[in-house]
């Protein structure tokens, strides 16, 4: 192994020594732990950390990182507390997590780095929209996020690689190639012969070095960084490294040819530096015992002080607490009775545009972003005209890439920025549902990040679009602790509800019916105001039948108070489906003793059965009648007009009133 100091002093050398070993001497201590059952789980990164370690160090301290399970060398090179680190890896209180997550799953913004999960590869989409808000703010920072080869054959690195090419992101999509996918080897998961080689096919700059050689990263990272501050681009960096321990502990390493452990154990990154560096009389022969023995007294105290910290005593109130980012509507444009002013007729259509276009002139660092966004204007045209007054850097066309996308919003998040990425259909979004699920509905819970994104949903059937046009799919949703899900059915809950949606720090799908579009119109306020997220509606009021609906089941309901006269019906419009208004839900229930709830979404699993149960649980003894759902059959939805009429609920509510008023 050849090193080249170049301009480093001695101290320098000194000091990445240093930081070389001390996650080494740290792996060493909790392998011991491990077995005396000190720690539950552990990945270990012994063999690569000159690779963390030396990006970590060529970067500047508030340059953003995003790792993996083997990068201790990112957390200590930069100076995370040692209890702290040591009472994540317990589980207790005090960690970064509070307990909520293991090991590595975690991140700190004080230390500015993204904490990971288990799919891998969202991180590196992460790492784009961390990246694209530092170019956005011309910060002349760069980003790094971390995969291995077994990450590389992920969907979502070739949404990362693309997006940055596409739009000269200055972030290095770093792989460590140490040979193992788990205990899949490289031939098994790709046939090229580096995988730095596939860059070119993205139209970026791809490299490939020698992982182990601590100071060829560092002049490498270094270099790059320079270079990638002051010319925003990507690069595909390759480490070649190998793992000398097991994908964590408990899998062993017997899927590993023994000669393979004798070649990589001569090209260990500790040990060949730490020679050098003797050889070159940087440190003398001494200095490398005298330093271990420092560091293991203080790691050993280290983790005796976070052992003896308390086990955690389970809070209710503060885990659900902790599901969404604070936040405090502002009241002064709540809208009311009282501060309604001058309004103007608009279609459910204008109304969102409308409530966008008056939230990215309130928000400087909102963007939009999503397939033909720009000066397409989208396929439902909300942002038609949206290039020429905000610029198109605020609105963004983006690659048919829905999963990166939604993950380069999260790092949007990380970034202090505001986030509307619209999904061109409803139904689209299911590739990009992991990282909703996943990602932007836990890291405030995981590690206390916010995601300050707002999805829009084109959704819903009525227009002869057929399976992969019409789904509604909000129940998809509506099981994932940390969303909130925003459904209006007027123009005036539109734009009220998606500015709200916009203002609120939490992830909120937005779903907009595609048949509500151009049928339905109001008087909507001109002002710039909010309909509060969380509170339900009625748009009828009766004493016989009380119908709980929300989107264009809303308009089906008023159209049979028309048709049945002598029927009183009590409509509450839920507008918001999570969380719930189950005090309105309470207050017409007690009204009427009658319930019918209606929606589009197909019978099982909707969240007409959560409803119906709630009621069942909680306001049985109200009821004079069982809770009757109305929902749609249990098909895909289907393309002719006469099939889709019959797939819909609205067919068969005048039969469930029936049921219902007779019994």
């Amino acid at each position: 192994m050849h090193f080249q100091r170049k301009d480093l002093t001695n101290e320098q050398l000194v000091q990445l020594y240093k930081q070389i070993l001390f996650p080494r001497v740290i792996e060493e201590r909790m392998l011991i732990y491990l077995r005396q059952g000190r720690v539950s789980k552990w990945f270990s990164g012994i063999g690569q950390e000159a690779i963390s370690v030396g990006v970590t160090a060529a970067l500047h301290a508030d340059e953003y990182i995003c790792p993996l399970h083997r990068n201790l060398g990112v957390f200590t090179t930069r100076n995370c507390d040692l209890v702290q680190l040591f009472a994540q890896f317990q589980g207790k209180l005090e960690g970064f997590s509070k307990g909520r997550e293991r090991s590595f799953h975690f991140g700190t913004n004080e230390h500015h780095i993204v904490g990971m999960i288990s799919h891998l590869g969202p991180q590196l989409c992460v790492g784009d929209g961390i990246a694209l808000a530092s170019k956005l703010k011309k910060e002349n920072k760069i980003t790094v996020a971390f995969t291995g080869d077994g990450g590389t054959s992920e969907g979502d690195f070739h949404e990362a690689c693309n997006i940055a090419s596409v739009w000269d992101l200055p972030i290095i999509i770093l792989i460590e190639n140490n040979g193992y996918g788990l205990s899949t080897p490289t031939n098994e998961q790709f046939k090229c012969e580096q995988l730095a080689d596939r860059a070119k096919g993205y139209g970026m700059k791809g490299l490939t070095i020698d992982g182990n050689n601590i100071l060829e990263v560092y002049h490498t990272v270094n270099a790059l960084a320079e270079e990638m501050r002051s010319n925003p681009h990507p690069v595909l960096l390759e480490c070649m490294t190998f793992r000398m321990r097991g994908h964590e502990e408990a899998s062993g390493v017997k899927y590993v040819p023994k000669e393979l452990f004798d070649i990589w154990e001569k090209k260990d990154p500790l040990s060949n530096y730490e020679n050098w560096l003797i050889e070159e009389g940087v440190i003398s022969p001494d200095y490398p015992h005298m330093l271990r023995e420092s560091m293991v007294t203080e790691i050993c105290n280290a983790f005796d002080e976070a052992d003896a910290l308390p086990d955690i005593v389970p809070d209710t109130a503060t885990e659900i607490s902790d599901l969404y980012a604070p936040y405090s509507a502002d009241s002064s444009i709540e809208l009311n009775s009282s501060n309604i002013v001058p309004t103007k007729k608009m279609r459910f259509v204008d109304a969102v545009s409308e409530g966008l276009k008056q939230s990215m002139e309130e928000h400087s660092n909102l963007v939009v972003m999503g397939q033909d966004v720009a000066e397409y204007g989208g396929v439902f045209k909300i942002t038609d005209g949206f290039v020429n007054l905000f610029g198109k850097e605020r609105v963004r066309n983006t690659p048919i890439c829905e999963s990166g996308v939604l993950s380069a919003a999260l790092g949007m998040s990380v970034k202090n920025m505001k986030t509307v990425v619209e999904m061109q259909f409803a139904d689209f979004v299911s590739t990009g549902f992991n990282p909703i699920v996943n990602n932007l509905a836990k890291s405030q819970y995981r590690w206390g990040q916010n995601a300050d994104v707002v999805v829009r949903m084109p959704t819903g059937a009525g227009v002869g679009a057929g399976p992969f046009h019409s789904q509604s799919n909000e129940a998809w949703f509506f099981h994932t602790p940390g969303l909130k899900i925003v459904y209006p059915s007027s123009p005036i809950d539109a734009k009220g509800l998606l500015i709200a949606a916009i203002n609120d720090p939490n992830p909120v799908m937005f779903f907009e019916h595609k048949l509500l579009y151009r049928s339905i119109e109001g008087e909507v306020p001109e002002q710039y105001y909010e309909v509060p997220i969380g509170k339900a509606s009625w748009v009828n009021e009766g004493e016989d039948i009380s119908i709980i609906a929300y989107g264009a089941s809303v308009h089906w309901a008023l159209s049979i108070t028309h048709e049945l006269k002598d029927i009183s019906f009590d409509i509450l419009d839920l507008r918001t489906l999570l969380p719930l208004d189950y005090e309105a839900i309470k207050k017409t229930v007690k009204k009427t003793g009658k319930v019918l709830v209606v929606h589009e979404d197909t019978l099982i699993g909707g969240i007409g059965a959560e409803i119906a149960a709630h009621i069942n649980e909680h306001l049985f003894e109200y009821l004079d009648a069982p809770v009757i759902r109305c929902a749609s059959i249990d098909t895909p939805v289907p393309f002719a007009v006469a099939l889709e009429n019959n797939f819909l609920a609205k067919a068969r509510l005048k039969e469930a009133i029936d049921k219902l008023i007779s019994y």
